[in-house]
């Protein structure tokens, strides 16, 4: 895994971020090829998501369970926990 590691910081990141960058790349191109004289160059980064990096910090068991009963809920699942809840005790 080091190794990958430090593969990547010298080749640049690869998988699903790499994937964004591209993308982000090609739609500037064509962004800027159809742009109207006088406006705003478009860059890549304007096309970039930026997806949720732990910005709220790391889920605890309870905020994971009260995910995945509501996910639970919206698929019209069964829930099969003891105590009925993250609040209840559920571990």
């Amino acid at each position: 895994m080091t190794e990958w590691m430090a593969y990547e910081r010298v080749t640049g990141t690869f998988g699903p971020e790499r994937l964004d960058v591209l993308h982000g790349i090609q739609t500037a191109v064509i962004a800027n090829a159809n742009r109207a004289k006088g406006s705003r160059k478009a860059e890549p980064k304007d096309f970039i998501p930026e997806w949720d990096q732990g910005k709220r910090g790391p889920m605890t068991w309870q905020d994971m369970l009260a995910a995945a009963k509501a996910y639970n809920r919206r698929i019209n699942g069964t829930d099969h926990t003891t105590k009925g809840g993250a609040a209840g005790g559920d571990a």
